[in-house]
């Protein structure tokens, strides 16, 4: 079969490009994917460039995201011919991803594709996407209400910056966008932002430790200062919830937010979470915060033209949401 093939020469460089690998074989409790579609991630991209803390075996496979249909089952869970989705575990990192014509996966990976969405559809929200419905199902689960919520995103040109703005948008909510990219203000109103924010106006008086409210929640995709900034201007009992580190890992902040303004900080993790919160996520973006401006945000693209496409998303130049079509 086709993959993307990441692996290690002799001197230990990092060489990755599509080449003819083995077939992989079904074992007992899992299922063997025909694939459709995948999708590119930042973790994806790290894992081309072999980044030790995303995957330590080579030759790999990336692709973190896989839907498609099940070619080959010995599992009870699932039978031949049923279209299912997989997103997270260790998919893509250091089990075979879905960047090739087929994968195998545990059956306890794997849920069963929605009848109401295609296989590129769910691909063009993938991992992204399920973290932007994850992140809004807690800001509504928090009491931020679409009705009278201004909501920041951070990282707004990204996939899950983007599905965020283009899914908020649709429930109601009013979205403000912070972006270095200012030349795609167009874009981010196309697919739901309200308001523009250059990234150098937002980090202004960076050294206070509190600034004015401005904001009931921030749907944070990067971390680091531009977090730690936006703590500083949520409202009374506002929300953050944090999904990325695109920025830093690191945290550089102060009390005052959380205990003067009752902000709370919620983690969102879409690899290790029950599959039944993602299976509720996928409804969501099945039905009722499926978005219409999706054409807007997605660029489709081969196996063949996913190093490019690596290139652009590690040096910050990607825009919107890679789907791979395979089959």
């Amino acid at each position: 079969m086709k993959a993307f093939l990441v692996e290690k020469d002799s001197n230990e460089q990092i060489k990755s490009d599509v080449k003819d690998f083995e077939k992989p074989i079904c074992g007992e409790n899992e299922i063997l994917i025909k694939v459709n579609y995948s999708s590119l991630n930042y973790k994806d991209a790290l894992s081309s460039i072999g980044h030790p803390g995303v995957t330590k075996v080579f030759p790999h496979i990336t692709g973190v995201d896989v839907a498609g249909i099940v070619e080959e089952s010995k599992s009870s869970i699932f039978k031949v011919g049923q279209r299912v989705v997989v997103t997270g575990y260790d998919l893509g990192m250091n089990t075979n991803g879905g960047h090739a014509e087929y994968v195998k996966v545990p059956s306890s990976w794997a849920i069963r594709t929605p009848d109401s969405i295609s296989d590129k559809v769910i691909m063009t929200y993938g991992t992204a996407g399920l973290t932007a419905a994850l992140s809004i199902q807690e800001l509504i689960k928090n009491g931020i209400n679409p009705e009278d919520s201004t909501v920041l995103v951070t990282g707004s040109t990204g996939g899950v910056g983007s599905i965020s703005i283009a899914i908020l948008n649709k429930l109601g909510f009013n979205v403000i966008a912070i972006t270095t990219k200012i030349d795609k203000e167009a874009y981010l109103k196309s697919i739901g932002a309200n308001e523009v924010i250059v990234l150098d106006d937002f980090m202004m008086n960076s050294s206070k430790p509190l600034l004015a409210t401005k904001y009931d929640a921030v749907l944070d995709t990067v971390g680091g200062d531009i977090l730690a900034q936006s703590l500083k201007q949520i409202k009374y009992d506002g929300v953050a919830t944090c999904c990325g580190l695109t920025a830093s890992y690191e945290l550089n902040t102060n009390v005052y937010p959380f205990i003067l303004r009752g902000v709370r900080l919620i983690g969102i993790d879409s690899v290790e979470c029950r599959l039944e919160k993602k299976q509720s996520a996928w409804e969501k973006l099945a039905g009722p915060w499926s978005v219409e401006c999706l054409e807007n945000i997605v660029n489709e693209i081969s196996l063949n033209e996913i190093k490019d496409a690596y290139s652009k998303l590690l040096e910050g130049k990607a825009v919107g949401r890679y789907v791979v079509k395979i089959a």
